[in-house]
């Protein structure tokens, strides 16, 4: 159970910084928590972290990246990768739509700002929704629903995610002009890809 709590966090952790920019609030709490600043090596070693003003930080150096990553330079939606047109699709024809509403998943625009349910934040965020299943599942000792949510878990990966998303994410790599974001996109990248072999083992596949 202690590596579905973990996992969920770390889903949930990287969702929101990828999703919209930070506030003082997410900022502080990954400054203040050594477990998450784990997650971030070179943010932690990049000396304007500890010197500037968190009002600062976000002001001139992470939201400016943020803005650069995901609306300027980047495009963080699944089908620009995956369509031949490398047109975003808004509408109900978007290929994850019908798996959030079987899992009764709601995504709310104006709170995610994103103007396609395939946004690399959403898509996490579901996995998040879906590891939080799991662990309810685990807490009622639900064995075929533990598993159910697995798999589904693994086919999202699959099916959506590990398709695109690693492609984003490297050149989020690249692209990145601060340490916070070079890691989110290393954490994310590290984690799908061991989550998914994670995932396949406890599968038996």
């Amino acid at each position: 159970m202690q590596n579905t709590k973990a996992r969920a966090n770390i889903y949930a952790l990287i969702s929101r910084v990828l999703l919209q920019e930070l506030d003082e609030d997410i900022l502080s709490t990954i400054k203040n928590d050594e477990n998450i600043l784990d997650f971030f090596p070179t943010l932690k070693e990049w000396k304007p972290f500890d010197e500037v003003k968190n009002s600062k930080l976000l002001e001139e150096y992470f939201n400016p990246d943020f803005v650069n990553l995901s609306l300027l330079h980047l495009i963080p939606y699944e089908t620009f990768y995956t369509r031949e047109d490398q047109k975003i699709e808004t509408g109900g024809a978007n290929p994850v739509t019908d798996m959030y509403s079987t899992y009764n998943f709601m995504v709310d625009y104006e709170v995610a700002r994103t103007v396609s349910a395939d946004h690399i934040g959403v898509e996490l965020e579901f996995m998040h929704h879906l590891v939080e299943a799991e662990l309810r599942a685990l807490e009622d000792d639900n064995i075929s629903a533990i598993k159910d949510l697995r798999e589904v878990q693994r086919e999202f990966l699959n099916k959506h995610l590990l398709k695109w998303a690693p492609m984003y994410l490297i050149n989020v790599k690249y692209e990145a002009r601060t340490p916070l974001y070079y890691d989110a996109a290393d954490l994310a990248l590290e984690f799908i890809l061991s989550d998914n072999e994670y995932l396949n083992k406890e599968l038996n596949i």
